[in-house]
């Protein structure tokens, strides 16, 4: 009898753990909006971290949030680091690519509550209207983000935040001169 149950155990964990594994390893959110403004006004607020206070969705979720700039002021090698409480955590992101009124490229790297690094990366193409801008992120998932997956999609849990931070972009660039 005992022998059965730990057998049925054994092969409940062997099949999970199969089916965790099968899991596909890689993930992607990407929300896309029109911004009223020309793509060379939407670039310099994505292209200076100094300026994403203006419209991220996640800066005005802890009033007491940390914030260190380094590298340049903006561009390729700008980087910003924040910790804050649960809600925005822990990490740093740093510009590896820009392309003036075209994209910004950027690594970024979540320290707590869960590491992870994933590259997001802003892409503009000039529209009627102003800019369409389109805003992916894509990251790897081992086998605990895997887990995790079966439990929480990454586009239910950050889709929503991108469309707050577009929405946002929107009305920061209707602000500027």
């Amino acid at each position: 009898m005992l022998r059965t149950i730990i057998l049925g155990i054994l092969a409940v964990l062997v099949v999970g753990t199969a089916f965790i594994a099968s899991r596909p390893a890689s993930f992607t959110v990407e929300r896309s909006a029109a911004i009223d403004a020309p793509p060379e006004a939407v670039f310099a607020l994505l292209n200076d971290f100094h300026q994403w206070g203006r419209w991220s969705p996640w800066e005005k979720l802890d009033p007491n949030l940390k914030r260190t700039f380094d590298g340049p002021p903006s561009g390729p090698g700008a980087s910003y680091a924040w910790s804050g409480n649960d809600d925005v955590g822990e990490g740093r992101m740093k510009i590896v690519d820009a392309k003036p009124g075209e994209s910004v490229t950027i690594d970024l790297e979540f320290l707590k509550p869960f590491p992870a690094k994933n590259r997001t990366t802003f892409t503009l193409e000039p529209s009627a209207a102003g800019t369409k801008v389109r805003w992916a992120m894509q990251g790897e998932n081992g086998f605990v983000g895997k887990a995790m997956s079966l439990a929480m999609d990454m586009d239910a849990l950050v889709g929503k935040d991108f469309e707050t931070g577009l929405a946002n972009l929107n009305a920061a660039a209707a602000k500027l001169p």
